[in-house]
């Protein structure tokens, strides 16, 4: 793809770098940008900004938000009777949009991979073991991706809660085996979270 402007060409290449944003539509993103207001490009370059100088992860939950306890966790209206489990902040977006859920959130920052190179110590695991001991909720709740991953996390994490006599339960196997949780679509994941199952480690 031959370029007559360098700005172009640096623009095209910076966007081309997202998920499943290949050269030609990284061109019509950047010929969408070059009609739109200064002011609306620089909107959105300063929002893209604050994505790494501002943003902040929840001391609570390990999710991200603009401050140091995240909207969930500080809301009266959240029951704290219930923790959910999840990989990262796209689950729990996920979740929210069932409108199935009222409880809490701990986001692990991933699920275990030996074969990537991730193991226990790399997620937040040893935050929600003591959050379990010292908040002691009634129920938690494994909504993990239907994988070898996310199967090996909730033996993992089964194990390490069962000594705190809680409550464990996963969510309902509605969701196809190696399906990513954040693909599911909302009655689906609704049904799941609704019809959640005890989990045991045996």
């Amino acid at each position: 793809m031959q370029f007559t402007s360098q700005i172009v060409e640096k623009a095209v290449d910076a966007l081309s770098g997202f998920p499943g944003i290949g050269r030609r539509t990284a061109l019509r993103l950047v010929m969408y940008l070059m009609k739109r207001p200064e002011s609306e490009v620089g909107s959105m370059a300063e929002s893209l900004i604050k994505l790494k100088t501002e943003l902040q992860f929840c001391n609570k939950c390990g999710t991200v938000s603009d401050n140091k306890i995240c909207g969930i966790c500080s809301s009266p209206n959240r029951t704290e009777k219930q923790i959910c489990v999840i990989e990262d902040f796209s689950d729990l977006m996920a979740l929210e949009g069932t409108g199935q859920y009222k409880g809490l959130y701990h986001v692990l920052g991933g699920l275990i991979s030996p074969m990537d190179g991730v193991g226990p110590n790399d997620l937040n695991i040893e935050s929600l073991v003591q959050r379990v001991s010292e908040e002691k909720p009634e129920e938690v709740i494994f909504a993990l991706s239907a994988t070898v991953e996310g199967d090996t996390t909730m033996y993992y994490l089964g194990k390490k809660l069962e000594p705190l006599n809680v409550k464990i339960s996963c969510i309902a196997r509605g969701i196809s085996i190696g399906g990513e949780l954040e693909y599911i679509d909302e009655i689906t994941l609704g049904r799941s979270l609704l019809q959640r199952t005890t989990y045991t480690t045996s």
